[in-house]
């Protein structure tokens, strides 16, 4: 089964707009989870534009699916915030200041002692570590030493390219995967996936286990209501 993780960063940046509590962060995790959602993603920063870091607590004390934090580990902050929580997974992204939203992998071979450091960490601390990676094969090698349990492919290139081709997009996605499960490593995967090109991904890719997905879902959510699209989305991984 692919678990679907929903992302709630633009609930909170729309509460964010306005000051207050309208919409209710915690509410809309909530109903999330009664809707079908398997896990809760949030992806807080320095700055708290969207996720602010007692969001990460108030989740924490109250979701009862899987709850995944991701961020940048080069941030003490986060690491901090990470332990003191102790969710199902970490996703470790590399982050620079200022990003408005993730772009890329972490290079697992320039910086594999510092992950394999930063992975010893959070699993001593009993959380499931997941190292976001672009879909290339040396990368994934890389990323199995180590030591993560899983990684999560980046997959706006794929959305990118997969109405004009989607054969050609998943294809480094598909050879990717294969690696990963060839080195016992678990997979997940986000990023600009939708109702158009999310079940294709599904499809064919051997040994996925998660999709975190955000702002599509959110957008989609506008129109279909929060209820239905959850449902709709659920319905892309059977």
């Amino acid at each position: 089964m692919t678990k679907l993780s929903v992302n709630i960063n633009k609930i909170a940046t729309l509460r964010n707009s306005r000051g207050g509590n309208n919409p209710n962060l915690l509410k809309v995790a909530l109903d999330c989870e009664k809707f079908g959602a398997q896990g809760i993603t949030v992806h807080p920063r320095p700055d708290e534009r969207h996720i602010r870091y007692q969001d990460v607590f108030d989740l924490k004390a109250s979701i009862s699916t899987e709850f995944n934090i991701e961020g940048n580990c080069r941030e003490q902050k986060f690491v901090d915030l990470v332990i003191a929580n102790k969710p199902a997974q970490v996703t470790l992204v590399p982050d620079e200041l200022g990003q408005i939203t993730s772009n890329h992998g972490w290079d697992t071979i320039k910086h594999q002692s510092y992950l394999q450091d930063m992975t010893a960490l959070f699993k001593e601390a009993g959380i499931r570590v997941s190292i976001f990676v672009d879909p290339d094969v040396k990368m994934v090698e890389a990323a199995a030493k180590t030591g993560t349990d899983r990684i999560e492919l980046y997959t706006e290139s794929y959305a990118k390219n997969y109405l004009d081709n989607p054969l050609e997009a998943i294809k480094p996605y598909r050879e990717a995967a294969l690696v990963a499960n060839e080195l016992g490593l678990g997979l997940n995967a986000g990023h600009d996936l939708d109702l158009d090109n999310l079940q294709y991904f599904y499809t064919h890719i051997p040994g996925l286990l998660e999709v975190s997905i955000g702002h599509a879902l959110i957008s989609d959510a506008l129109y279909l209501g929060l209820e239905e699209t959850v449902k709709r989305y659920r319905m892309q991984l059977v």
